[in-house]
């Protein structure tokens, strides 16, 4: 099942819970617009190429749209489709005034120079700047680009609009990017590991875990985890997997990575091939990387006691029937992975206040956020009887149909 029959699986099962007349039901799976472009950029050597740009507006009935941009070969409609429906219910979870929204572009970023990347980054914004705004539509980073891209496309908005800090986040520091957006993501899975272990007593520095993925949001929630105690016994990327029953030193892996790029070679702990991450023992499984990793093949022999969906859509509703019918304890994406986009909140609020936040701030201010959601998560679970991840998509779903009718969309 692809992410968008499978979030829209999911969004129709919450709106059977909490019993949405189907025309609200229609309505808010419908997207409010869906855009596709061609980029046409030179390349260095001077011949011409052509991308596809995507950009789906899902949702504003509780403010402007918001969601990532991302280059990557394998985005196409349905995936930017089901990431946008998603950034609606986990803005809604995270109870912060955004709609959802997602971007990209199919290419594959390591393919194009940095020159490149500039070009078909203004391409694209010159296509779509007059449908996105600080009040409309606020793109952020995703897989493939960063701070850079968003700095690339804050010039070009404001090219056409005037200097406008708030249309992008996730942008550098001296730009208007906001201290503690880098860790956001992490520091945010973090968060929500300590919420729901909390509920179970036991504290992270008494738990080993496993991590699938060890770019930013990998790697900042094994730094973390770390920090904390935590035992981190095994980590994977693309380019391999490394593991120690007696725990990784993060702070030495992340040096090793940064030097070589790779997490092969490292010689705090023994090679493993990269596909046994996800069925290693640990106590944790954090899956941080791409979609539709947990699947009926290999999910029965899963020995993590809780699954932290870290990446967007890491679990089939196969694998989650299956994981589920096994008493794994499974944190959904849609509140798990919530720090990156409650921290470009707080960007969008400095740049519109003009006032800077200090880290300290950011980083409180999110552990609220984190904690008083998955309040909110357990009460839905509660009253409706049903899984965390249920739990979090009738409180999401919940949230946008009342805003919705209260704005007289319904009818």
């Amino acid at each position: 099942m692809n992410a968008l029959a499978a979030t829209t699986r999911n969004f129709r099962q919450a709106a059977r819970i909490l019993g949405l007349d189907s025309k609200i039901e229609k309505s808010l799976l419908i997207p409010f617009r869906e855009i596709k472009v061609e980029c046409t950029i030179p390349k260095d050597d001077g011949t011409l190429v052509s991308y596809v740009g995507f950009r789906v507006q899902h949702d504003n009935a509780r403010g402007p749209m918001k969601g990532g941009i991302r280059y990557h070969p394998e985005v196409d409609p349905d995936e930017v489709n089901a990431l946008a429906q998603l950034m609606t219910w986990k803005s809604a979870v995270a109870d912060i005034p955004y709609g959802g929204a997602k971007g990209g572009i199919g290419c594959n970023p390591k393919d194009l120079s940095k020159s490149e990347l500039e070009r078909l980054t203004r391409v694209f914004t010159q296509r779509i700047h007059d449908l996105i705004g600080v009040n409309t539509d606020v793109p952020a980073p995703d897989m493939g680009t960063n701070a850079q891209t968003m700095a690339w496309i804050l010039d070009e908005y404001s090219k056409f609009h005037g200097h406008s800090p708030a249309i992008v986040t996730g942008k550098p520091i001296d730009l208007g990017g906001s201290l503690g957006r880098e860790a956001a993501t992490g520091r945010g899975v973090v968060f929500a590991t300590e919420a729901l272990l909390s509920e179970y007593g036991k504290p992270i520095k008494d738990l080993t875990f496993a991590i699938q993925g060890f770019g930013n949001v990998g790697s900042w929630a094994a730094r973390l985890i770390h920090e904390r105690g935590g035992r981190v016994v095994a980590v994977s990327d693309i380019t391999g997997a490394v593991k120690n029953p007696n725990g990784i030193d993060i702070p030495a892996l992340i040096k090793h990575k940064e030097a070589t790029g790779m997490l092969t070679d490292f010689n705090g702990g023994d090679a493993m091939d990269s596909n046994e991450l996800l069925t290693h023992e640990c106590d944790v499984l954090i899956p941080c990387a791409l979609g539709g990793v947990l699947n009926r093949e290999n999910a029965g022999n899963v020995k993590a006691k809780y699954i932290i969906e870290a990446a967007n859509h890491p679990t089939d509703p196969e694998a989650d029937e299956i994981l589920s019918n096994k008493g794994i304890v499974i944190l959904p994406d849609i509140y798990a992975n919530s720090g990156g986009v409650t921290v470009s909140y707080f960007e969008w609020v400095q740049n519109i206040q003009g006032f800077m936040w200090d880290e300290e701030k950011v980083n409180r201010e999110l552990k609220k956020y984190m904690s008083r959601a998955f309040q909110n998560i357990k009460g839905m679970c509660q009253s409706h009887n049903c899984n965390l991840r249920m739990g979090a998509f009738t409180l999401g779903v919940n949230r946008v149909a009342r805003a919705s009718v209260l704005r007289g969309w319904e009818a």
